[in-house]
């Protein structure tokens, strides 16, 4: 009867300091990553090829954010993002999972009971601090102590529960490895944090209540419920970025299949390796803390080396969907093998500057129809994307062109070149700027088209469309002919789109007035005014950057670069 009786308080107990303990992980965590969130992004986006640099990175960045489903959704955007191949990512992944195994060592050693002190700590450097470096590390640290003080509650409120009959039978449950597996998995899935489920297994072993070998599989399921962050991460993201989640998955699924049938001679194996004596309470915690570690270490180990056929066998389970690749921003000509020989490696800079042209042709094409008529209309190229969907793919691939081309261009600089080419890789460098901005522009215009009122969705009177449709046609046309200017490096087409840039200025000025007359006269001139003007003034900027364009084609064919602006 008073086991009854107590148990709702027990309950309640345990029920609070796990809200404690789960809020003290998300508020250290905070406070971590906006302490070093965007430079462990950097620094893990800059991790090449290397495997061991790879695994020591993933290690790292894990133990400072403290939580291997951040670093998990962070490779699955670098991925989406092209900032790193998904058999890059795979390297860091095994080392986010030893990286994960530092909060359990943490816990084993029974520091709770100072969370109180810890969090007042915290909280004052927060509060006290000017520096924002100083209040994000106070933020994490007050987060600590009521992580700390929260694993306290809850080791209180278990204490009782060593002798209540209904908690004893249920770990009874427990000593069935499947049954352990499956509730680390579900539990793990529910708290989407490793962290905080492991966190009370260790404060359950504190108390005596359960066993070394009842505790490994609660690690092992949770090991695989851990990965449904980086599942839903995934989901609506291209193929190789769903390769990333997929490998966490194999990777713990297959652990566990193996450690399933060793439990009794791992645990052990921890033993030998482990304190088996010492402060009540701290022996079975520390060798739980050890299992999870030697664990996810071995596992790692074994892995690394089986990288490149890990990497095919994800290829056949989810492989390359040819449509999918075109959607995808990629390079198609630059390499880093033909930097030894300037000349190749410029012949493809140029080749990928006159994609990045040929992508901006279809952008500017489809501009004026999305602006003014059905912008969720198939893309001509893409039927399944709308028109406005097709743009913003397309703005996409000339931001990833532009940096990746960049880079490229300066790694050409530093080789020997002669005097023409030092000044087309130069006219190339400030072409490929202007041709990001021309994206840039016609995705600005677009961004108008989700705010757009019910009265701006009128249709342009008929004369305002007919400018706006010659201004258009000439837009296009000069896009097409930098096409052929730049493929060339052609002085002579460059010089025609220079010199007919009086004509575009006449018919702008032209339709303006136009368009100012009917104002005067059409009551609907004034509805569509917004819209006809932000069309305009565009068009005008993007004219702009074409003459820019040009002149930098103009430049790199003369030994005397121009004495006017860029930007006149």
């Amino acid at each position: 009867m008073h086991n009854e009786l107590s148990f709702p308080s027990i309950a309640l107990s345990f029920a609070g300091g796990l809200a404690l303990f789960l809020y003290g992980i998300t508020v250290m965590s905070g406070g971590l990553k906006k302490a070093a969130g965007s430079r462990m992004r950097d620094f893990i986006a800059r991790i090449t090829d290397n495997r061991f640099s790879g695994l020591l990175a993933g290690a790292l960045a894990t133990m400072m954010v403290q939580s291997s489903s951040t670093i998990m959704v962070m490779l699955v955007g670098l991925v989406q993002s092209q900032l790193m191949t998904y058999v890059q990512a795979l390297s860091i992944m095994l080392g986010a999972e030893i990286g994960t195994t530092a909060m359990a060592q943490l816990i084993a050693f029974r520091i709770h009971e100072y969370g109180l002190p810890v969090f007042a700590a915290g909280f004052a450097l927060n509060l006290l601090s000017r520096r924002e470096a100083l209040r994000n590390a106070g933020e994490a640290l007050y987060g600590f102590g009521l992580f700390l003080f929260g694993m306290s509650l809850m080791s209180g409120a278990v204490v009782p529960l060593r002798s209540y009959e209904p908690f004893l039978k249920l770990l009874g449950y427990m000593e069935n490895p499947l049954y352990s597996v499956l509730a680390g998995m579900l539990l793990t899935a529910l708290m989407q944090s490793s962290g905080a489920f492991i966190g009370i297994v260790i404060t359950l072993a504190q108390q005596g209540s359960l066993s070394l070998e009842a505790g490994i599989p609660l690690l092992l399921g949770a090991n695989i419920g851990t990965c449904i962050t980086a599942t839903l991460a995934s989901i609506g993201t291209m193929r190789p970025a769903r390769r990333v989640a997929l490998a966490q998955v194999l990777f713990n699924v297959s652990g566990v299949a193996v450690f399933l049938f060793l439990i009794p001679w791992y645990a052990d194996f921890v033993r030998m390796l482990s304190p088996a004596a010492g402060v009540p309470g701290t022996a079975i915690p520390r060798q739980i803390a050890n299992a999870h570690t030697f664990y996810n270490v071995f596992m790692a180990v074994m892995f690394l080396p089986l990288i490149s056929f890990w990497a095919k066998l994800l290829i056949r389970l989810i492989p390359d969907s040819p449509e999918e690749t075109r959607l995808r921003p990629s390079v198609w000509y630059i390499t880093n093998s033909a930097l030894s020989t300037p000349s190749l490696a410029l012949s493809y800079a140029r080749a990928e500057t006159v994609r990045m042209n040929r992508i901006l042709e279809r952008m500017a094409g489809a501009l004026l129809p999305a602006f003014t008529g059905n912008p969720a209309a198939g893309d001509t190229l893409f039927p399944e994307l709308s028109l406005v969907g097709g743009i913003g793919m397309r703005e996409e691939k000339i931001d990833f062109l532009e940096s990746k081309m960049s880079d490229y261009l300066i790694a050409i600089s530093r080789q020997e070149l002669g005097e023409r080419e030092s000044r087309e890789v130069f006219a190339l460098m400030a072409i490929v700027k202007d041709q990001e901005s021309i994206g840039d522009s016609i995705d600005a215009l677009l961004q108008k088209l989700t705010g757009r009122s019910p009265e701006a969705s009128m249709s342009l009177t008929e004369e305002g469309m007919a400018d706006l449709s010659a201004l258009h046609a000439f837009l296009c046309g000069e896009v097409a002919g930098l096409t052929g200017a730049v493929q060339e490096m052609g002085a002579a087409r460059a010089s025609a789109i220079v010199h007919g840039a009086d004509d575009f200025s006449v018919l702008a000025a032209e339709a303006e007035v136009r368009h100012l007359q009917r104002l005067r006269r059409l009551p609907e001139s004034a509805m569509t005014h917004d819209r006809h003007m932000e069309l305009l003034h565009a068009f005008e900027e993007m004219h702009h950057y074409c003459k820019s364009i040009a002149r930098s084609i103009m430049n790199a064919g003369s030994r005397q670069p121009e004495d006017s602006s860029r930007k006149a």
